[in-house]
């Protein structure tokens, strides 16, 4: 199975995918992470363009082909890496969910944007005005939406863990 997360920085995405992963021992991609190794190799003026999820596209591809659950964990947000995910997904054969996490408390996802420090050396984090301004498509197919507005971790997470049951059982 592929489970594909969305959503603006600071939505709680990355947390809450990569607790998901460790929860359900999947293979976890970080297109953040892609895309700063990428910078690093090829120096760090280097416009990366769709190339972070172009490998990640490949490596899901191999990990779904030997039977394990991925987690791909990205903004993605337009709709055309929304459509490569799921085509990545028709291409092996296997089931995508995709997960768009959102905050609907505008104070609390401004607070998390301009708190947080990056786990990833080198990498620069957006500012608020920035996710504001941010390209966000639409999403135009089903999805789960998971707001992590005055929730911990752990309670998004068994909310999605419930919400997800259904697909993991049959995995």
């Amino acid at each position: 199975m592929l489970i594909v997360f969305g959503g603006l920085p600071g939505s709680g995405k990355t947390t809450l995918a990569r607790s998901l992963s460790i929860s359900i021992q999947a293979v976890y991609l970080r297109i953040d992470t892609i895309e700063q190794a990428s910078r690093i190799a090829m120096g760090p003026s280097t416009d990366v363009g769709a190339l972070g999820y172009q490998v990640a596209y490949e490596v899901a591809k191999d990990n779904l082909r030997s039977g394990l659950t991925v987690i791909a964990d990205s903004v993605n947000p337009l709709r055309v890496t929304r459509d490569s995910w799921r085509a990545v997904g028709l291409d092996v054969g296997t089931h995508v969910l995709e997960i768009e996490v959102v905050c609907s408390d505008a104070a609390e996802h401004r607070h998390r944007v301009e708190s947080r420090v990056s786990d990833i050396a080198g990498l620069k984090m957006p500012t608020w005005e920035e996710v504001l301004a941010r390209e966000y498509d639409a999403w135009q197919v089903d999805r789960i939406i998971v707001d992590t507005a005055g929730r911990s971790v752990d309670e998004s997470l068994k909310a999605l863990i419930t919400r997800l049951e259904p697909w993991l059982q049959n995995r």
